[in-house]
């Protein structure tokens, strides 16, 4: 999956655009970054990377943004969609 599949995913599955960025830092979001050596997936707060997870593929990447953002459903909203085997 790459990250504009997952974006259409998440526009698909209801997902408020205000928990994650994709592409991108937006303060106060789960961000999917590129970078030079791969993919970066964390929480931004101020001008820090929380949680910093490093991937080589973009695929991996938005695999785990992609359950990040499942569980984080079901906390604030109590609702998700059923976890990928």
């Amino acid at each position: 999956m790459t990250g504009k599949e997952l974006k259409e995913y998440f526009k698909t599955h209801l997902v408020p655009s205000r928990l994650y960025k994709i592409g991108g830092k937006h303060n106060n979001r789960i961000c999917l970054q590129q970078t030079e050596d791969g993919w970066e997936l964390f929480f931004s707060e101020r001008k820090d990377k929380v949680g910093l997870m490093r991937f080589e593929t973009e695929e991996a990447a938005c695999a785990t943004m992609k359950n990040e953002i499942r569980k984080m459903m079901e906390i604030l909203y109590g609702m998700t969609w059923a976890p990928e085997v």
